[in-house]
C-alpha cells in the first residue's frame, strides 16, 4: 500500500488543516493522522480523523499552545493492509499560521467619518 504524499500543513486565522494527497484506488483508501506535540514528546491519534476517507483533517482544535512544535502524520489503510507513517514538517502556529486583513467598514454622519475594524474570520 502506498503512503500518502504531498503532506502539507496549512493555517488561517487559526484554522489548521493537514492535507495530502493519494493515488486512485480500486478500493477506497481510508487514513489515520497522528499528532506529537513537543510537551508529550510522543504521537496520538486525531480522535476526528481516523478512518476517514477525506484527504485532509482539521486540526484546529488540537493546537493548545501556538508557540510549542508540533508534528503532524499520516497512514493509509486500505482494506487489511496499511502504509508508512509519513510525517509533515514541524508546525509551529506562531511562525506559520496566517491571519487574514481585518474588514473595514465606512461611514459618513454628517462631519464626521466613522471606521468600523472588525477581526478576520
Amino acid at each position: 500500500v502506498p503512503s500518502p504524499t504531498e503532506i502539507v500543513v496549512t493555517s488561517e486565522n487559526f484554522k489548521t488543516v493537514l492535507h495530502w494527497q493519494y493515488p486512485p484506488m480500486p478500493e477506497t483508501p481510508h487514513f489515520i493522522v497522528e499528532i506529537k506535540p513537543y510537551n508529550l514528546g510522543y504521537y496520538k491519534i486525531v480522535s476526528t480523523c481516523v478512518n476517514t476517507s477525506a484527504h485532509f483533517c482539521d486540526l484546529s482544535k488540537e493546537i493548545c499552545d501556538p508557540y510549542t512544535s508540533h508534528w503532524f502524520r499520516v497512514k493509509a489503510v486500505v482494506g487489511s493492509q496499511q502504509s508508512e507513517y509519513v510525517e509533515a514538517n514541524e508546525f509551529i502556529l506562531q511562525r506559520l499560521g496566517k491571519i487574514g486583513p481585518p474588514k473595514l467598514n465606512l461611514s459618513r454622519h454628517g462631519d464626521k467619518i466613522l471606521v468600523d475594524i472588525y477581526h478576520p474570520v
